[in-house]
């Protein structure tokens, strides 16, 4: 299925405060605190964008493993379809900034799951000697009205940017095993974009019960199709990375599938909800920190409003 032979994230420069986050909701700080589990994190500022974050990290990945950019197949960005401006590709503007001029340049729209999605659209149709390049972008914190207190399960939303070189033939840092993901639309409503004054902000337009055990349904039957597939257990898996949203969740996922806290990764005192980028970040530490081994089965898990979810089974190559 080919794999990720190299891959960076980068951050903004700015952040949010958790202060003032209260000074502009008046939701108490402990309350905050509970969905940012930190009292600062990375943001956009008012002169940063989305797409220059990625570009930052596709600048840092082309570096450090050049390839000829006449190999470089597909571009793809990869987020929440909102792309820093209107009726505009951000992929396109990155190709041309990176001078990869033979590439089919295109947005992939599945919030916090685009990337992964991403992922699968980018190695097919790329042959032997052939790339793609995958982007993952967002600019989520830009979108949440921090003057709502109705909006405070909201409050963790982060930025954060990926990029991945990918090719169809080894030599990998990941080889990609299999991807599975699927969509509960009975969900699709819960949350939804609104062009006001400020710009879009995300409104949650209904409450119900049950969204907590849709994520622990769909993602552990979406791991047991994979593993089903590639022919492991649970026991095989060396980390299982999830989504930075909700600690609680991810915790209670963990306990789910039976793995223990020390085969994940937590960021949750330095880091929000990043986007897409989440589990990327983790990814990144597990490599700079030198903690897998050849071999090694890494799955991600990732999900986004819609409501979609993905696992992703990587192998470690590297």
């Amino acid at each position: 299925m080919g794999g990720i032979v190299d891959f960076d994230v980068t951050f903004p420069v700015s952040t949010i405060r958790v202060d003032d986050v209260h000074a502009s909701s008046g939701v108490p700080v402990t309350d905050i605190l509970r969905i940012t589990h930190t009292k600062e994190f990375p943001a956009l500022g008012e002169d940063e964008r989305a797409w220059e974050l990625a570009l930052r990290a596709a600048t840092t990945v082309l570096r450090r493993t050049p390839v000829p950019t006449a190999d470089i197949r597909k571009v793809i960005y990869a987020g929440s379809g909102e792309w820093d401006r209107p009726f505009w590709s951000p992929a396109a503007k990155i190709a041309h900034e990176l001078g990869i001029d033979r590439a089919h340049c295109f947005e992939v729209a599945n919030f916090c799951n685009a990337g992964t999605t991403a992922l699968q659209v980018a190695l097919k149709g790329i042959g032997p000697g052939e790339h793609a390049l995958v982007l993952i972008g967002d600019r989520l914190s830009k979108m949440v009205d921090h003057t709502d207190p109705g909006s405070k399960d909201l409050f963790n939303f982060g930025d954060a940017s990926a990029a991945l070189l990918l090719a169809a033939d080894a030599p990998w840092m990941f080889r990609l095993l299999h991807s599975a993901m699927r969509t509960d639309g009975s969900w699709a409503d819960y949350y939804a974009g609104h062009l006001e004054e400020r710009g879009v902000t995300i409104r949650r337009e209904e409450r119900r019960k049950g969204l907590s055990e849709a994520y622990v349904t769909h993602f552990t039957a979406l791991l047991d199709e994979t593993l089903t597939a590639i022919g492991r257990t649970v026991d095989d898996i060396a980390f299982f990375l999830i989504n930075h949203g909700d600690q609680r969740m991810h915790r209670k996922l963990l306990d789910t599938i039976g793995l223990p806290a020390e085969r994940s990764v937590f960021n949750y005192d330095r880091l929000a909800h990043m986007g897409g980028a989440d589990t990327f970040i983790a990814l990144r530490d597990l490599v700079d920190e030198e903690r897998l081994r050849t071999g090694d089965l890494v799955v991600l898990a990732t999900s986004a409003m819609g409501f979609s979810w993905g696992i992703t089974a990587l192998e470690f190559h590297g």
